[in-house]
């Protein structure tokens, strides 16, 4: 009995030094990870730490890391193969979203090349960087097969959200890459719409323009 009290004291204490040092950990990385500091991440990272690990506010250290921005940081996290380069955090963001509405070029791809999600369910990449008008961005997503009329959770498309919120340049890209100007989220608004509501008069001149061109649904011989 008294060799069993003894063992289970001295797994109490293993496991009570384990969550200290996981916790001293936890707070070391994301520490870091504001501060911009790569060498403490990779030597985390080394020591078994996982770099998926969410803060108290569900963001994971990349994403945390792309919006601050932490530059070296990102780069070591999706060098890293043990990071889930498409993890989402609290709010269904992937880092590909993140870097897509921060227009970082550089970050885009990478995580491309790791092959990071380019398409996913809801708000994807594609809508962000329509969103903050990221023409090359939107470019790299279109060529790695982004769906371009994506609809978000309310049925918002990346050509609505570049028509009220992004630049001229990102709707003429997505018009001359076939989206769909007929499409309606839940509100029953099109991309038309959205942009008359943004008060945009570019967006709406070519988005008149691309309507009256459309193909008009063939007659069933009724009039």
């Amino acid at each position: 009995m008294r060799n069993y009290m003894r063992k289970l004291a001295y797994l109490v204490a293993l496991f009570a030094i384990s969550c200290a040092t996981t916790a001293g950990s936890y707070d070391d990385f994301f520490r870091a990870v504001i501060s911009d500091n790569p060498g403490t991440v990779r030597s985390l990272i080394e020591r078994g730490f996982d770099p998926n690990t969410v803060n108290e506010k569900k963001q994971t250290g990349l994403i945390l890391a792309l919006r601050e921005p932490s530059p070296k940081v990102a780069k070591v996290l999706i060098e890293s193969p043990k990071t889930d380069v498409s993890a989402v955090n609290g709010s269904d963001e992937s880092p590909l979203m993140m870097a897509a509405l921060k227009g970082q070029q550089e970050f885009v791809t990478m995580l491309l090349a790791r092959d990071a999600a380019v398409n996913k369910t809801g708000w994807a990449p594609l809508h962000y960087a329509a969103t903050s008008g990221q023409i090359t961005i939107m470019k790299q997503l279109l060529e790695a097969s982004a769906f371009i009329d994506a609809q978000s959770p309310n049925g918002t498309t990346p050509l609505m959200m570049a028509a009220m919120y992004g630049s001229p340049e990102a709707v003429k890209l997505l018009l001359d890459e076939g989206a769909d100007i007929a499409m309606k989220n839940e509100q029953g608004m099109t991309a038309l719409d959205f942009a008359k509501r943004g008060n945009r008069p570019d967006a709406i001149q070519m988005l008149t323009a691309a309507a009256a061109k459309a193909p008009r649904p063939a007659s069933d011989g009724k009039w």
